[in-house]
């Protein structure tokens, strides 16, 4: 298969739908073989499906809870067994729960820490091992411009996002020598069925997230799926560190 991810392996966390699902479709018609990863089993099977049907080779699935941190290690080992290596690593893993900080419980802010960072580092914990070992690597993540922009009800979910852009920095230069970058995209609202549910339960709320958008609108899930492919390529090899936003303006550094 051609493409500029021709012969990578790649994992994309949280896979089974919305943007992790776009971003797994992308990598497939790049020409990457990927192993996909999420909690809901039977949606991520359907995943592998589609990709399949479109792509050609079945995606390997791996269902389980990736704050885990046996999750993680068995989902890169999945990976570098079946493969004998791993070249790109996304973690999208997530999810808010977003409120206002005062309305959350202990249960759903330990909830939003575990889904939004605890993925990410466990997943590149087990996944630097080797990629230094093999002198290569590509390590995206997503983050969230609300980190920067302050957004109403977001405190919590931007308290782990936020690490994940502190992680994003910390690995880069850690392993900038070693073949290896580290980077994160941060999008704005999406226009995914997650954003479609919020909008039909709070459409005032909702409204303002766009609001602040200078487009006026939300980003399509294939935009965000397009910035993870050209980080995840060799093209982007002397870009690291870096927490790019894909958001129509929101913030405007």
């Amino acid at each position: 298969m051609s493409g500029k991810l021709a012969g990578r392996v790649a994992v994309v966390t949280g896979a089974a739908r919305g943007i992790g699902l776009a971003i797994a479709d992308r990598l497939a018609a790049e020409g990457a073989r990927l192993v996909l990863a999420d909690l809901d089993e039977v949606a991520l099977d359907a995943a592998a499906a589609e990709i399949a049907g479109r792509h050609g080779p079945t995606p390997v699935a791996v269902a389980g809870d990736l704050s885990r941190e046996e999750v993680a290690q068995r989902l890169i080992a999945t990976a570098e067994e079946g493969f004998d290596t791993l070249d790109i690593l996304v973690n999208n893993a997530g999810g808010g729960i977003i409120r206002p900080f005062l309305d959350h419980t202990p249960d759903t802010l330990r909830t939003t820490v575990e889904r939004n960072l605890w993925t990410a580092l466990w997943c590149s914990y087990y996944a630097l091992p080797g990629m230094k070992r093999r002198g290569y690597g590509r390590i995206v993540n997503l983050g969230a411009d609300s980190v920067r922009n302050g957004l109403w009800d977001h405190a919590a979910y931007n308290a782990a996002k936020g690490g994940v852009h502190g992680m994003t920095s910390g690995l880069a230069r850690e392993f900038a020598r070693d073949g290896i970058t580290v980077n994160t995209v941060a999008p704005c609202a999406v226009d995914n069925e997650q954003l479609a549910v919020f909008v039909a339960k709070a459409p005032d709320v909702a409204r303002k997230f766009i609001d602040v958008i200078p487009m006026g609108r939300a980003g399509a899930m294939a935009e965000i799926a397009s910035m993870v492919a050209y980080l995840a390529s060799e093209e982007a090899g002397f870009v690291t560190g870096q927490v790019i936003s894909v958001n129509g303006g929101s913030t405007m550094l």
